[in-house]
């Protein structure tokens, strides 16, 4: 476990599929896998970068090895849970390319029971929209980096409500706020991957 905490801090992926599996070896269970190493590096890492020790290179790593163990753990959890916490659509929303922190936010969710579809980034409305409907999502993850983008979101939110959908739609990003998540007229906001967790389960509950 220890080995699987450093791996992911430092971002090595090899070595968290081969500590990940050592770990299922040893009978440690996928949640626990998740809860008492994967999150906590993913924490760590988090709070090196947001005091300037390491930058986002860093991240990428970290979130890279975090999903090369998650895809080793997804066979294991699926198998072991009959039913999901809830389905989310997620993606990076139209003009912007950034996917550090929505990729992040997403295998958090997924290591911590929803079910994720990814749409990648610059997404359009109609692309929410349709797998949203596709999927019986329950929430829609709208991510942006860009200021120039951020305003977009309004258009989602309005596109989702003008089709009757009752699906809630959690917003994210660097420079978003509660007040412009509030203005918009979304349900829930999250400034960090551990508090969309969070935020997740308390408009599912």
């Amino acid at each position: 476990m220890d080995k699987l905490y450093e791996a992911i801090f430092k971002g090595m992926a090899p070595l968290a599929k081969t500590a990940v599996q050592e770990a299922l070896d040893n009978d440690k269970s996928p949640q626990t896998i998740i809860d008492e190493s994967m999150i906590p590096a993913m924490e760590a890492i988090g709070q090196e970068f947001e005091s300037g020790r390491v930058f986002v290179p860093n991240l990428l790593l970290s979130a890279r090895a975090m999903k090369s163990a998650l895809d080793i753990l997804k066979p294991r959890m699926m198998a072991e849970q009959t039913t999901t916490l809830g389905t989310v659509v997620i993606g990076t929303v139209k003009g912007d390319l950034h996917d550090i922190g929505k990729n992040l936010v997403a295998s958090m969710l997924e290591g911590r029971g929803f079910k994720v579809i990814n749409l990648g980034t610059d997404v359009s409305k109609e692309r929410f929209i349709e797998a949203a409907k596709e999927n019986n999502a329950d929430i829609i993850c709208l991510s942006a980096l860009l200021t120039t983008t951020m305003d977009y979101m309004k258009d989602i939110v309005d596109a989702v409500r003008a089709e009757g959908l009752d699906i809630k739609i959690m917003v994210g990003g660097a420079p978003l706020s509660q007040e412009f998540a509030d203005g918009i007229g979304a349900d829930g906001y999250s400034s960090n991957a551990n508090e969309a967790v969070m935020v997740a389960k308390k408009l599912l509950s």
